[in-house]
């Protein structure tokens, strides 16, 4: 429709299956570069990524046509394809979490991302994971979050 504008920012967070460390020092660039090809090609920008050998978190401006789950399981399944050509056995865990980002939280979000090899040092993937849903007040059984 035109003259429709929009500024939709979500943080998805993701593990690899069981959280098994498989995305190198090495590799997570060109992962980042692929997942950003596989936003734009679905009308929407990655506008930064970060994370660590066991999970990735991706700010997302997504285009208002395109939900959440959409977005997660074509970067998903098409970044899994791709890195399997690197790390035979790759997966990604089943679900994920989406988060909501405003404009003026952009910064901080960003710099977040930046941190994330310090930040693991002293926190798990499952702690950080669990204070998101906290922090936006999701329900969840403790029984099916981790696989």
């Amino acid at each position: 429709m035109p003259n429709t504008y929009s500024a939709l920012y979500t943080h998805l967070v993701f593990s690899t299956k069981h959280r098994t460390p498989m995305i190198s020092k090495e590799i997570k660039p060109r992962l980042f570069q692929y997942m950003g090809g596989i936003c734009r090609n679905i009308s929407c920008a990655l506008v930064d990524a970060g994370g660590v050998a066991d999970h990735v978190h991706l700010l997302v401006r997504r285009h208002p046509s395109k939900c959440e789950s959409d977005i997660m399981r074509d970067v998903k399944a098409n970044s899994s394809k791709w890195m399997k050509q690197f790390v035979p056995d790759f997966r990604w865990q089943d679900g994920g979490g989406a988060f909501s980002v405003g404009p003026q939280d952009l910064d901080s979000v960003r710099d977040y991302f930046s941190i994330q090899e310090e930040h693991h040092k002293s926190e798990s993937f499952q702690d950080e994971y669990l204070k998101f849903l906290n922090k936006y007040d999701i329900e969840y059984d403790p029984r099916y979050v981790f696989e």
